[in-house]
């Protein structure tokens, strides 16, 4: 069939042709930014899930969702070795500048551009990858004092009070939020607790890793208060069955009921996964329907594709230490598995093993399920650890 037509379209990030299963959850988040926006409480949203079950398609949708309705939005990442201010001075920079647009928040706005050069310039020997364009001059006492809780709060207050003013709300989408260090999340936390109490419509729409649960509790002990967490996983039968229809009927083409069964099993409804398969499973069809055995001739060519970016540019990361404990849990199969008995696979003390445990859950490889618990942030990948290193070298001593 042709490839020009083909609909599927795996990627980091990049949009499904049918966002299936989410809506539910695109509607809380929308009454919630709703009632803040009415001056009515409604918790942040962090939205917690494994590579692969599309967290940042449906941040990005999210937003899009908000813009559409008036709000004003502000969309940051959250990657290794960048500050949290460094992050989000430009871009509330930009949202108050567009808040000063607005008459009836004008004068707030143009506060919230003072207490943000003050923010800047007293972070900025602390946070010195901070670079932001300054519109006015700071306000002396106004988010200044250098210490990041006091003046992200105050920053976010003001910024609030502009959109308040402005019959409006500021919405900050954040994603790969595990990635904050504790301090700075705690000062998030901190700020949103304080407009909130304000009843100022400021909120976050956050995705991560399922360790984000845990460190914002560490971070402060009445985030399970501020925060819904929603768990993001794979798609269900029915939703993964749409997923990969719709978009083909579309283009006026069919799948076959045991093919499309088939693809299911393969990607266990996994959002990523459905759009590799689908992709594949239309360019080796030659015609409609696309049957079951296309999509049997299709999987090799998924999986080499998968093993070729989305899990190899993981691997690729580790050290040869890492690579080695991945593999020990890959043989006991998916997972999760008590540490206990991935250092008993590998000779080990789970002590002696401590480092790189730690060390692989920063890099969001891993997490736990429950104490002593560990498994794998990326979906199926036991069987990519065991298509790349095979046999038994991999535990050779």
């Amino acid at each position: 069939m042709d490839p020009i037509s083909n609909p599927y379209s795996p990627g980091a990030g990049t949009p499904p042709p049918e966002l299936a299963g989410r809506g539910e959850l695109r509607e809380r988040v929308r009454i919630g930014i709703a009632r803040l926006r009415r001056g009515n409480p409604a918790k942040s949203v962090l939205m917690v899930g494994l590579r692969g079950v599309g967290k940042t398609v449906l941040l990005d949708q999210m937003r899009t969702d908000a813009e559409a309705a008036g709000v004003h939005t502000i969309r940051i990442e959250a990657p290794e070795g960048r500050s949290l201010p460094a992050l989000l001075a430009p871009q509330l920079r930009l949202a108050l500048l567009r808040l000063s647009r607005v008459e009836a928040a004008k004068d707030m706005a143009q506060r919230g551009l003072r207490a943000l050069a003050g923010f800047a310039k007293a972070l900025k020997v602390t946070y010195n990858d901070i670079e932001v364009g300054l519109d006015f001059d700071p306000e002396p006492g106004l988010a200044d004092n250098g210490d990041l809780e006091s003046d992200l709060a105050a920053l976010l207050e003001q910024a609030g009070s502009a959109a308040r003013q402005g019959d409006t709300a500021l919405v900050i989408f954040i994603d790969e939020l595990q990635y904050v260090g504790e301090g700075e999340l705690a000062a998030l936390i901190s700020a949103l607790h304080r407009c909130a109490q304000s009843r100022l419509p400021v909120t976050v729409v956050g995705a991560g890793l399922p360790q984000l649960r845990g460190r914002a509790g560490n971070a402060k002990s009445y985030a399970e208060r501020l925060f819904d967490y929603p768990e993001i996983g794979p798609l269900s039968q029915a939703e993964a069955a749409i997923a990969i229809v719709k978009p083909a009927e579309d283009e006026g083409v069919k799948f076959e009921a045991e093919a499309v069964g088939l693809v299911v099993d393969q990607t266990r409804g996994y959002p990523y996964f459905l759009q590799e398969w689908g992709k594949h499973a239309w360019d080796v069809a030659e015609q409609s329907p696309i049957t079951k055995l296309d999509v049997e001739r299709a999987t090799g060519e998924a999986i080499a594709a998968l093993d070729e970016s989305f899990f190899r540019v993981r691997f690729d990361r580790l050290t040869p230490a890492e690579k080695k404990y991945l593999r020990a849990m890959a043989e006991l199969g998916a997972g999760p598995h008590r540490s206990g008995d991935i250092a008993e696979k590998l000779g080990r003390r789970v002590t002696a093993l401590g480092p790189t445990r730690n060390s692989l859950i920063a890099k969001g490889m891993i997490w736990s399920p429950n104490h002593g618990d560990t498994a794998f942030t990326v979906p199926l990948f036991d069987e990519f650890m065991k298509r790349i290193m095979p046999g038994d070298e991999w535990d050779a001593t």
